[in-house]
């Protein structure tokens, strides 16, 4: 993973970039991915084995539409869960890569941003407010490295509930020592934190580079390829 400072937030505005104009007038996500030229496209560049894992979400989707914001959290945290951790290296050929979460089902891995990016969007798509959800780059203590979770806070003063792939189950970020954070994001600001998981806003989001690459690639409806599929 690369330095903190490098990382950004993508706005709620992205995802009818992201999953294409069917968004744009309201349509469900799951109505676009069920739409036949977007499935060819994923069998063309992952193999068949890629579909099973769309309809997959798609269910996850539809189930999920009334349950409670909480049961939605620990359905879309499982889901995701059972793809592979690959580094963006091995999987990709190139050391920091952020996959849509198409790529991301579609090689059947990825690594913690790919993780988190994907849970993001699909509680927004879900209803989930987008203030509750931030996305928090900390470092991994028992690890030794940079990683990157969902905080989701219940409301502006609740201690956030954790959406890791290192541990699946939701713990509240008191619990979760293990965890050094760093800075968090939302979709337009930057807040720096601290041990005791406070924090400063840092300015806005659109500061950081990164987006720049990302938002150019979601735009363009095309799909990575990766070295292997899991």
């Amino acid at each position: 993973m690369s330095y903190p400072s490098r990382f950004l937030l993508c706005s709620a505005v992205t995802m009818q970039l992201w999953f294409g104009s069917a968004l744009a007038n309201g349509a469900p996500l799951e109505n676009y991915l069920q739409q036949q030229a977007l499935q060819e496209q994923l069998k063309q560049t992952y193999g068949a084995a890629v579909i099973p894992r769309l309809d997959q979400w798609i269910a996850t989707l539809k189930r999920e539409e009334n349950m409670s914001e909480r049961n939605k959290i620990e359905s879309v945290n499982n889901f995701f869960n059972q793809l592979v951790y690959v580094p963006d290296d091995r999987l990709w050929g190139q050391n920091d890569y952020w996959a849509q979460p198409l790529e991301f089902l579609g090689a059947r891995g990825g690594d913690c941003e790919d993780y988190s990016l994907a849970k993001y969007y699909t509680l927004m798509e879900l209803g989930v407010a987008e203030e509750k959800l931030r996305l928090v780059y900390v470092k991994a203590l028992e690890y030794n490295q940079f990683h990157m979770v969902i905080a989701y806070y219940p409301n502006k003063k609740s201690d956030p509930l954790v959406l890791d792939n290192i541990k699946g189950v939701i713990y509240p970020a008191t619990q979760r020592p293990d965890l050094l954070p760093v800075y968090s994001f939302d979709a337009k600001s930057l807040w720096i934190m601290n041990q005791r998981k406070e924090s400063q806003l840092a300015g806005d989001a659109d500061r950081l580079k990164v987006w720049a690459d990302y938002r150019s690639r979601i735009g363009q409806g095309h799909f990575k390829s990766p070295r292997m599929i899991l």
